[in-house]
């Protein structure tokens, strides 16, 4: 039986590594993954998935609008999907979360999510959201703030390596905007902006 999985983390835990070790997987036994990705981060390259140790595959993009029930069956009927991987999961409305479900549950189709659980403040994207209250399996993927404690934060950065408190939730970067941090770290860059 299908299942819906949720694999979340900060940044640099190596979410996007671990999807493409899966398609491998897939394809090693003979079998046909079919991934997803968000057209709004395009750091590699649209339509592609990329891991900073320098893996990467082929993806078929979505956005907001992204019909992905839709896109999947138009797909299964020109060949068979074995699994659905899909990375920056966050960036998913709830209603592509609601189809992903239907893809398990009417296509029997395991579905694969890859993402940030929160924001740089520490909030819950969208997509985020509905994995983790409608995911069959939840599975953190850990990795290390500077101290040695897991990081469970992202702090957003300027140019000069000074956090941002405020701004929009989506703004697209990696190590030159991004840190990943225990909560205590975090707390402590926030509150010497001030």
């Amino acid at each position: 039986m299908a299942q819906l999985y949720f694999y979340y983390s900060a940044m640099n835990a190596g979410k996007s590594t671990t999807l493409l070790q899966s398609a491998f997987n897939y394809r090693e036994r003979g079998m046909t993954p079919f991934i997803l990705t968000a057209a709004i981060d395009n750091r590699a390259g649209v339509g592609k998935v990329a891991s900073r140790i320098g893996l990467e595959a082929d993806a078929h993009v979505y956005d907001t609008h992204s019909d992905l029930m839709q896109i999947i069956t138009n797909e299964n009927e020109l060949q068979k999907i074995d699994c659905i991987l899909v990375d920056e999961c966050q960036f998913l409305s709830k209603s592509q979360v609601s189809a992903l479900t239907d893809v398990v549950d009417e296509l029997n189709i395991p579905v694969l999510c890859y993402g940030l659980r929160t924001d740089f403040r520490g909030e819950l994207f969208e997509g985020s959201q509905y994995l983790l209250a409608w995911a069959d399996k939840l599975i953190e993927l850990k990795t290390v703030c500077h101290c040695g404690r897991k990081a469970n934060r992202v702090l957003r950065t300027d140019e000069n390596g000074t956090a941002i408190a405020d701004g929009a939730q989506v703004e697209i970067g990696g190590n030159d905007r991004y840190v990943s941090m225990c909560r205590a770290h975090y707390k402590a860059q926030l509150e010497n902006k001030t």
